[in-house]
């Protein structure tokens, strides 16, 4: 994209997109946990790792769901452009065809997608944009 060309509309609020990324890290970390915990009745820590994981999943499938149908193909097209699938002049058409393949199970090609918080913030860097 040249210098003088304006960036597109990102459609989907950064706040929206800051949140589900810290969501998104918190569920890969408790999906990850730390390998060591055996997953047996007695094992309290386990069984509350996986509750607070089933918590936060629930979380942010509540949170795509309340997105309309636009923001979800943001999101879509984002995480797209975060793992270089399309580049940030490819915009339009990545939104478009988000639109196109999905839209009924967003939540589920989300967070079915490994990464997906890094490509996020990927997607929001090739904007110049950031959490921070």
């Amino acid at each position: 994209m040249a210098e003088d060309e304006e960036l597109p509309e990102l459609g989907i609020s950064l706040d929206t997109v800051c949140w589900l990324i810290a969501r998104a890290r918190a569920f890969d970390a408790k999906e990850a946990g730390d390998g060591d915990t055996n997953a047996d009745e007695d094992d309290v820590e386990a069984h509350l790792l996986d509750e607070e994981a089933d918590t936060i999943e629930e979380e942010i499938r509540e949170a795509i769901a309340e997105l309309n149908e636009d923001e979800q193909a943001a999101l879509i097209a984002l995480a797209w452009v975060g793992r270089a699938e399309f580049d940030i002049s490819e915009w339009q058409e990545a939104v478009r065809l988000a639109k196109e393949r999905n839209l009924r199970n967003a939540d589920d090609y989300l967070l079915g997608m490994p990464l997906l918080a890094d490509y996020l913030e990927e997607g929001l860097a090739a904007f110049g944009l950031s959490c921070e």
